[in-house]
């Protein structure tokens, strides 16, 4: 029997994404004024990974999220899981250059509301393109984007905020 040996990481990796997926699955559950407005509060569990083990790490809780998330809400394949997919691969583009910026000039690096804010934004972005060119192909969706970078910037503002607090509370509690 072939067995692979698990690292501390892996199950770092692990627990963080279950409780991502955990957050994504209960915040599925809440009421939306618009179609695909929702706050994203398991992404303040990537922030916070992100600020704290790196973007690689970061990048496995966020896909693992989308696709046990995914499989897990029965959109696996979906428009929906398209959508969610894209986002996040945007997010993560997004905070690649900002996690290398984090170790080469820590002073320029933005903190977690930046960071949260540009995920946001970037994730809004790629689910807009990818509705725009898959689902909607109509002019009319543009009327609809003022709206949904406001509420992704409100939205990364407070997640941002979230992921801060518990920045600091972990910080707190290992010294």
């Amino acid at each position: 029997m072939l067995t692979i040996p698990t690292t501390r990481t892996d199950y770092r990796i692990a627990w963080l994404a279950a409780l991502a997926i955990s957050i994504h699955i209960m915040e599925s559950a809440l009421p939306s004024p618009l179609p695909g407005i929702k706050p994203g509060l398991a992404n303040v569990v990537t922030i916070v990974v992100l600020c704290r083990f790196g973007w690689a790490t970061a990048a496995w809780v966020s896909g693992l999220r989308v696709l046990a998330g995914s499989l897990l809400l029965g959109t696996f394949l979906s428009p929906a899981f398209a959508l969610s997919l894209s986002g996040a691969f945007c997010a993560l583009l997004v905070l690649a250059p900002a996690a290398w910026l984090a170790r080469i000039a820590p002073h320029w690096a933005p903190g977690p509301i930046g960071l949260s804010v540009l995920a946001a934004w970037a994730h809004m972005a790629g689910q807009f393109w990818v509705a725009y060119a898959l689902f909607i192909p109509h002019e009319g969706l543009f009327h609809l984007l003022p709206i949904l970078l406001t509420v992704s910037l409100v939205f990364g503002v407070v997640s941002g905020a979230v992921a801060d607090v518990v920045i600091k509370h972990l910080e707190a509690a290992s010294v």
